[in-house]
């Protein structure tokens, strides 16, 4: 019986290897493998964009803008405001490759004098939405509560106001003081809300992650929490919602000028302004009118363009996919 018993359990046991150290050393398996690339969230996007044509076309159209809004004189000598009605609507010639507006004024120097005033009142429409917008939304998502709903019931109360219509309204109200400042707080003032809806959703999911529990351990202060781990995490969509709005705001800077309550004519040059003037003369002369038209249509592009690239460059499922 005792042989039986012994044989069974011989059967029932399992034979286990064991590797010998010099087959496995230990500081093999553990070793830190030095030769692998440091990576996060803006790293790989840096590797992505690199590769991709569409950014770097976008990039190169935006230095060229910005170059010809800084330094106009190098692409034209040409004074925008010296008009002569003797070459009305004439077409290219020596100093005027673009040809002549119908007050005799050359197109293409008045088109590199607005672009100046084109970027203006975006960066400076950008510059308040950002703000405005990244310090409600990151108020409003990391303390939740009586904070959240003041400012998102206060958000929904300017996102229901079309910011177009609101910005026609207060230049019509400050007809007398049109300038750039005035019309870039009456279209930034009412486009936060996109900004601080978008920040406010990426808040509220990564307030919740470990690191963030770990901070709070170590007893840092909330505000410290907040500037130190959750923003500098949470500040990828805005990026690309702040390029995404650049061109929108550029866009409603020339359609307030297009219906003649934005920049005043006389004291600034705007795309807006010489599309405006332009659409008389559409059908016999439409040069004057589709030379403007193309810098706003390229300069908007430009932007869209980048933000495309930022966005799927931001999002690790989009990369993914591709």
């Amino acid at each position: 019986m005792s042989s039986d018993m012994t044989g069974a359990g011989a059967t029932r046991s399992a034979s286990h290897f064991v590797a010998s150290v010099e087959d496995a050393p230990i500081d093999s398996v553990d070793a830190v493998k030095l030769d692998e690339k440091p990576s996060n969230l803006w790293i790989d996007a840096w590797r992505d964009l690199r590769t991709r044509p569409m950014f770097w076309i976008s990039l190169g159209l935006i230095l060229l803008i910005l170059t010809v809004a800084l330094l106009p004189t190098l692409f034209t000598q040409t004074d925008p405001r010296a008009c002569d009605l003797a070459n009305s609507l004439a077409g290219p010639g020596p100093g005027a490759p673009l040809g002549y507006t119908k007050q005799g004024c050359d197109i293409y120097s008045r088109i590199i004098d607005g672009t100046s005033t084109s970027l203006s009142v975006g960066l400076i429409v950008i510059l308040l939405t950002t703000v405005t917008g990244v310090l409600f939304g990151a108020l409003a998502g990391f303390f939740g509560g009586f904070v959240d709903t003041v400012f998102m019931r206060l958000g929904d109360i300017f996102f229901s106001i079309p910011y177009i219509l609101a910005a026609v309204v207060i230049m019509s109200v400050f007809s007398e003081n049109r300038n750039i400042v005035v019309i870039a707080l009456a279209i930034g003032v009412f486009a936060w809300p996109t900004t601080a809806r978008v920040l406010r959703s990426e808040v509220l999911r990564v307030k919740n992650a470990d690191y963030i529990m770990a901070a709070e351990a170590t007893g840092l202060s909330k505000m410290g929490i907040l500037l130190k781990h959750v923003l500098p995490n949470s500040i990828a969509p805005v990026i690309v919602v702040t390029t995404l709005s650049l061109g929108a705001a550029i866009t409603a800077e020339a359609t307030l000028s297009f219906l003649g309550v934005g920049l005043p004519p006389q004291d600034y040059m705007s795309w807006g302004n010489e599309i405006s003037a332009a659409q008389r003369d559409l059908r016999t002369d439409p040069q004057t009118l589709i030379y403007p038209s193309i810098a706003l249509t390229l300069t908007v592009l430009s932007f869209i363009l980048l933000g495309e690239a930022l966005r799927d460059a931001l999002d690790p499922k989009a990369r993914a996919l591709r």
